[in-house]
């Protein structure tokens, strides 16, 4: 399994962007996948979750009300929505999938994409 992650790059406050991660998957709506973040000298925080159904999806309290999850499974591809961006935002995005799971933190997480990097100016 391969986890593709694109979409990142510099916004000043207040902007948006969207991130992708394509999976090379044969039965992309099997995996539930994810979404999380390491800014420059932290640890790597769960930011967000959308089960393998597609019916459930869970959020970082940090991004609540801002960022949404969602995934086409024609497209074999999760994406997440990110409005609002705020200068504590700024981090290494990385996609995650798991096989038959909903995401809840790293423990969960079955694959990892290479990450993206988002960059909020103020």
């Amino acid at each position: 399994v391969q986890l593709q992650a694109s979409g990142g790059g510099l916004v000043q406050a207040g902007g948006s962007l969207r991130l992708s991660c394509l999976a090379s998957v044969r039965t992309f709506s099997s995996y539930g996948m994810g979404w999380f973040r390491q800014a420059p000298g932290k640890e790597r925080e769960f930011v967000a979750a959308i089960s393998w159904s597609g019916g459930s999806t869970d959020y970082a309290d940090s991004v609540k009300g801002r960022f949404t999850i969602s995934r086409d499974d024609a497209k074999n591809t999760a994406y997440l929505l990110m409005n609002n961006l705020k200068p504590e935002d700024t981090a290494v995005y990385y996609c995650a999938a798991a096989v038959q799971a909903t995401i809840a933190t790293m423990s969960d997480v079955d694959y990892w994409g290479q990450g993206t990097l988002v960059t909020v100016s103020s």
